[in-house]
């Protein structure tokens, strides 16, 4: 618990959000070790100046406090805290950069599910849009995913609602604390997700629904999912929103299509006509995208069936990778897993977004470069062979 007040504390840290502290954390090795370190240090970290270094130095005592306080209301209820370096922190969301530093969750779904689907549209839903989400949820309750979706008006909570019907597991992904239901006239439904399922927010307890939170809740729901489904979404909004963060993950993105002249329509079949999205008429068109088979998990969450070769590549991430009877570690699977999304990756880029100290990462390129995996180039950048 000594090290989680600090990981809370760094959160609280004055002008320190989630892409500095996996930097500090990447060069320090745990939260403690950040507060532990000195101005000079810290300064020498890419990214941390002297402002930085000073909130950390001066801070530390009123953001312990907060962490403080925050831990014991976490103590007063079945919440779990989750740091991005966690083992049940969510596999697919820790591989974008701009991923929660740390996560809140009430629940008892497997947020590392084999198979997760997100399902987001217009709080403006028709019985188009409803009987739609119905169809698509039925449809995937054989294959036994987590559908995830954000507890909103319309699209979001029909989502919610259709997954405790046909018994599939549902996440919730709030932009609120935990304490803070919004809208309150979904409290019933949340309630129950909790047990079938859960809730799961970045934010402190006590967050109120500010505006910047949405788009920020909606990056989650796209980093968390394997393909994600728009239902209904007008010309403009959130869903949109959630479309685009999911195209920036090269996930795969869905659309239903709708009436031309139907508003909440529009949104969707802007998207399929951008080929920003591929149109969903049934089951079949997700089904080929990601290569599922009815069934098809074993004991361990594994799949059994063929894996999807397109879209994100985290799922096979923390798996040993096997080329040319070579096998790597998890680690090293890991680091070749960043190197096929980009062309070229700087080591402290690779360092973060692994969450593997910099010092470990030079271990492990040298190593794959001597196996011939790896390739250095000028400036501590490196490419697949």
């Amino acid at each position: 618990m000594d090290e989680k007040l600090y990981q809370l504390a760094l959160t609280f840290t004055p002008g320190i959000g989630d892409v500095l502290i996996k930097q500090l954390i990447s060069y320090c090795g745990s939260a403690s070790g950040v507060f532990k370190s000195n101005t000079v240090k810290l300064t020498r970290i890419p990214g941390i100046g002297d402002v930085i270094a000073y909130n950390i130095q001066h801070h530390q005592k009123s953001s312990l406090e907060k962490a403080e306080q925050e831990l014991r209301l976490i103590e007063k209820k079945p919440v779990q805290i989750l740091f991005y370096t966690d083992a049940n922190y969510p596999d697919r969301l820790k591989q974008h950069y701009d991923s929660p530093a740390l996560l809140y969750y009430h629940g008892n779904a497997d947020l590392n599910a084999a198979r997760t689907i997100g399902i987001v549209g217009t709080r403006q839903a028709t019985e188009y849009g409803k009987a739609a989400t119905e169809d698509i949820i039925r449809d995937l309750q054989k294959y036994s995913p987590l559908v995830i979706s954000g507890l909103a008006y319309g699209i979001d909570i029909a989502a919610h609602r259709a997954c405790l019907k046909y018994q599939v597991p549902t996440l919730g992904v709030m932009a609120t604390g935990l304490d803070i239901i919004y809208p309150s006239s979904h409290q019933k439904t949340a309630e129950a997700m909790i047990e079938q399922g859960g809730l799961l927010t970045e934010n402190c307890f006590g967050s109120k629904p500010d505006g910047p939170r949405f788009p920020a809740r909606n990056r989650i729901i796209a980093g968390m999912s394997d393909a994600l489904i728009v239902v209904e979404a007008a010309a403009k909004g959130g869903a949109l929103i959630t479309a685009e963060f999911a195209n920036n993950y090269h996930k795969d993105v869905l659309a239903v299509p709708g009436d031309m002249n139907r508003p909440t329509s529009a949104g969707c079949n802007k998207l399929i006509q951008k080929n920003k999205a591929v149109i969903y008429t049934d089951i079949g068109a997700l089904l080929e995208l990601l290569n599922w088979e009815e069934g098809a998990i074993n004991a361990k969450g594994a799949f059994t069936s063929k894996t999807r070769t397109s879209g994100s590549s985290q799922q096979d991430n923390n798996r040993p990778f096997l080329a040319e009877g070579l096998i790597f570690t998890e680690e090293e699977s890991q680091v070749i897993a960043l190197l096929r999304t980009q062309n070229e990756m700087l080591m402290d880029e690779l360092s973060w977004k692994s969450q593997i100290p910099v010092n470990r990462m030079a271990s492990l390129l040298l190593n794959l470069e001597f196996q011939g995996i790896v390739k250095a180039l000028p400036g501590k950048k490196f490419v697949l062979n």
